[in-house]
């Protein structure tokens, strides 16, 4: 394994080189240096996902020819330490010039996050701070079991709370302008 800064001493740093090595088949994220297996996801979860990938897809690309809309499992690649694969990423045509070896070296225009029982903390949390520092410029946090769907925008470097429905309502994009979501097409 290649040497990188580490967090806290004699902790295991992996970095961008020792992720490409992994050889089965299960998908990881490095998070700041950290190997993270992903959670099984569930019929519910890729549910959501179909809707809101099929939503976006037919206003971003059909519509509007503003980039491409693209699902997990996809690299996306914010540092030599961070490598995270969200649920679905936007990128602007401006920045499918990033786009390398089949993977985006640099921050996606959007990113939107199911989150699970098991990855709130990381999605809520851990992820919402990395994808601010890297410049992610709209982050979508979908609650499922709350029937809540959070837009942030970024704004002089930090989120700023856009668009949020709760159990009804609709959201709408900072990036994709002109784009509303009801939530009851995504959640049900």
């Amino acid at each position: 394994m290649a040497v990188a800064t580490k967090e806290k001493p004699g902790e295991e740093v992996w970095i961008y080189e020792d992720y490409l090595s992994l050889t089965d088949d299960k998908c990881y994220e490095v998070l700041n240096g950290r190997l993270i297996k992903m959670p099984v996801l569930s019929f519910e979860h890729q549910r959501i996902l179909k809707k809101i990938l099929t939503l976006l897809v037919n206003f971003a690309e059909v519509e509007k020819n503003l980039g491409e809309i693209l699902p997990s499992p996809f690299d996306v690649i914010l540092s030599e330490t961070t490598v995270v694969q969200p649920d679905i990423v936007f990128i602007s045509n401006d920045n499918l010039k990033n786009i390398k070896e089949g993977r985006l070296f640099g921050p996606p225009d959007l990113v939107v996050e199911v989150v699970s029982s098991g990855s709130y903390r990381r999605d809520r949390y851990e992820k919402f701070v990395l994808y601010g520092k890297y410049g992610v410029r709209e982050y979508w946090i979908v609650l499922p079991h709350e029937k809540v769907i959070e837009v942030w925008c970024l704004k002089d470097g930090r989120y700023v709370l856009h668009s949020i429905a709760a159990e009804k309502g609709e959201i709408e994009s900072c990036v994709l302008e002109g784009l509303k979501i009801r939530l009851e097409e995504v959640l049900k």
